[in-house]
């Protein structure tokens, strides 16, 4: 597998080119200084590799909810 740390073989499911190239620009993007908004992007796609990609989704969804739910 293209040059993946065993971590990103395990978590990762990469059936094609294009998630390679995805992971790569990810792994460009956070050695740059990004903002806070965009380190969480970077983070969120990389999610999208993971086997389980629906359970960061419903981590986040569940955080925003309890976020907005509070400020009744």
């Amino acid at each position: 597998m293209k040059n993946l740390t065993p971590l990103e073989k395990k978590k990762y499911v990469m059936p094609t080119d294009r998630d390679f190239e995805i992971l790569a620009k990810c792994k460009e993007l956070e050695k740059l200084k990004l903002t806070k908004e965009d380190k969480l992007l970077v983070k969120f796609i990389k999610t999208q590799l993971e086997r389980d990609w629906r359970k960061p989704l419903l981590v986040k969804l569940n955080k925003l909810l309890r976020k907005y739910k509070e400020k009744k």
